[in-house]
């Protein structure tokens, strides 16, 4: 979600990094904050979105591989995919300047991570086998993908998780969101 669409939906843009650019990722996002998102993005549009699983997400992520990256596990090839700590100059970056994974999504490495919808667990043992997401009774932390500029390349990787409560921003946190389909 960019800056520009935050802003449309929300009115009002919540971001640190602001520099004119409007494809900048929205950042500085809680979970709490995504939802609402999601909820006025699906009555303006008149369809249903939210955030996506965790299972969904991973497997947009790898693009069909079992590797470390979806493009393969040689790290070495991580600045043609993502923004991260050894190549982002200390910035989030507009979205969609480095090269898309095999589905032709963009940035599901790097750059600023992504809420799930999931609550954190530490395996995945009991966990639903349909793709929907991990759901607790209570409070729970909830989960973001990805990794972020400011990261090192391990915290990349495809299969890498990250766990915050739902009311936690930072300057590297932003969302993707997914439609469901009728």
């Amino acid at each position: 979600v960019t800056q520009e669409l935050w802003f449309s939906i929300m009115g009002e843009n919540s971001s640190d990094y602001r520099d004119g650019t409007a494809n900048l990722p929205a950042e500085t996002v809680s979970w709490n904050e995504a939802q609402v998102f999601v909820q006025k993005l699906s009555v303006l549009a008149g369809e249903q979105y939210r955030l996506p699983t965790e299972a969904e997400w991973e497997y947009a992520a790898r693009a069909g591989s079992a590797a470390m990256f979806s493009f393969g596990d040689d790290v070495k090839e991580l600045g043609r995919y993502a923004w991260f700590g050894e190549n982002s100059g200390g910035h989030i970056h507009a979205v969609g300047q480095k090269l898309p994974n095999a589905f032709g999504l963009y940035d599901m490495h790097g750059n600023v991570w992504e809420w799930v919808e999931d609550c954190y667990q530490s395996t995945y043992e009991g966990a639903p086998t349909d793709g929907s997401a991990i759901q607790k009774e209570g409070h729970c932390q909830r989960n973001n993908r990805g990794g972020a500029w400011i990261n090192s390349a391990l915290n990349l990787r495809s299969d890498h998780r990250h766990r915050m409560g739902a009311g936690s921003r930072g300057i590297f946190i932003g969302l993707r969101v997914a439609k469901t389909l009728p």
